[in-house]
């Protein structure tokens, strides 16, 4: 627990940031020859795991950048790193978009000087985890679905619901779920229990997995707690994860698109589902740190992100949906129809990660994500 300790004591602290929002530049000059960026693992590829997905290496020729790439593993470790500086960009979560601009560690970006902003998909130009009053703190990058991930060889068909990883049961081999599933290492997922107990319980009346009253609340706690006896681990790093369903007999998980997609590519007997109670997700927004030494390279890649070049190859490569509707166009390396596979006309039915707040529109009062994140924290470790 001493990691995830350790997360909430960044999250915390974010709070008494006092930096001032940097005015956004209003021309952008020559680059400063290097590009520090806090990213998922996967979202900055420059071939090294295949040659073929490469976004980076030929914006680093043309631009003069050099591209410096810290893979986080969690909304609250991006959060984190962002508060101890040093970085210039970060691919931002819902989750932590808003913390990041309440807390003054981004600034608002100048979307004049990204010309490609005008090709962003209309649902996501304005959207609230990134713009308010009208202003933006960053450009959309990639968005997609926390899918149901499943061992085929025990699931000849796909499973229906994720009360496969939330509640006892026997699985179609015969066998109890009981230490084969697991669950994310981040406080944010509280919400994916709170959405499975949207049709589970309707009676607790939750209409927004992200606005919780105490009653609501008490309830997804309760059902995390009886998970928390299913699990054979927190997961939070990409690879851990693939790992674990090659060698460790999990069979069943919350994942990412890139996970379904490497181990298919490895000829393991893997697949995906959205079930019937819908899905949480995320919408990343790159995001300008307010104190960056490289403003002029951020920029360059924040249009150079907008490019079919990377918005198509990433699509395909993570398993998401581009935030370009042109780039559906594009072909990808792979040269698979990438849009229609990861759900482009379903954005509609994502519910994307936001902050917790305790003023909330579904309800009078609702539970805070502070509170959320040391919960969670004690439900990993068993109270």
């Amino acid at each position: 627990m001493s990691q995830a300790r350790a997360l909430l004591t960044g999250l915390l602290a974010v709070a008494a940031a006092t930096s001032s929002f940097a005015s956004p530049p209003s021309s952008i000059g020559k680059g400063e020859g290097k590009l520090n960026i806090i990213a998922w693992a996967g979202y900055i590829e420059r071939g090294a795991t295949v040659k073929e997905y490469d976004w980076t290496t030929e914006f680093e020729k043309t631009s003069g950048c050099k591209v410096n790439v810290k893979t986080a593993a969690t909304s609250d470790e991006m959060v984190s790193l962002m508060k101890a500086g040093g970085y210039d960009l970060v691919t931002a979560s819902g989750d932590a978009s808003g913390r990041l601009i309440a807390s003054k560690l981004v600034q608002e970006v100048n979307v004049s000087l990204v010309p490609s902003y005008k090709n962003v998909d209309p649902r996501l130009q304005n959207a609230s985890w990134h713009t308010i009053d009208g202003k933006h703190y960053g450009v959309p990058y990639q968005s997609g679905p926390n899918v149901l991930m499943y061992n085929t060889d025990v699931f000849k068909k796909a499973p229906d619901s994720w009360g496969v990883v939330f509640e006892e049961q026997t699985l179609p081999d015969g066998k109890s779920n009981k230490g084969r599933v697991q669950a994310f290492d981040g406080a944010i997922y509280i919400a994916d229990a709170a959405l499975y107990l949207m049709t589970k319980n309707p009676a607790l009346g939750i209409k927004d997995p992200y606005e919780l009253n105490e009653k609501q609340y008490a309830a997804v706690l309760d059902l995390l707690r009886a998970q928390k006896k299913l699990t054979h681990r927190y997961w939070h790093d990409a690879t851990v994860q693939m790992n674990d369903f090659k060698n460790e007999g999990i069979v069943a998980s919350g994942s990412w698109g890139f996970m379904v997609n490497s181990l298919k590519g490895e000829k393991k007997p893997i697949a995906s589902v959205i079930p019937k109670e819908g899905a949480t997700g995320w919408a990343d927004t790159t995001m300008l740190h307010t104190n960056a030494k490289n403003v002029n390279c951020a920029y360059k890649w924040m249009e150079h992100q907008l490019s079919d070049k990377l918005q198509a190859p990433l699509a395909e490569w993570f398993g998401t949906v581009p935030v370009t509707p042109a780039a559906c166009k594009a072909k990808a390396p792979g040269g698979s129809d990438f849009c229609k596979i990861n759900g482009f006309d379903d954005l509609n039915k994502i519910k994307f990660w936001k902050t917790p707040q305790a003023k909330c529109t579904t309800q009078g009062t609702c539970v805070p994500y502070a509170k959320w994140a040391m919960d969670y924290i004690a439900i990993m470790g068993g109270r």
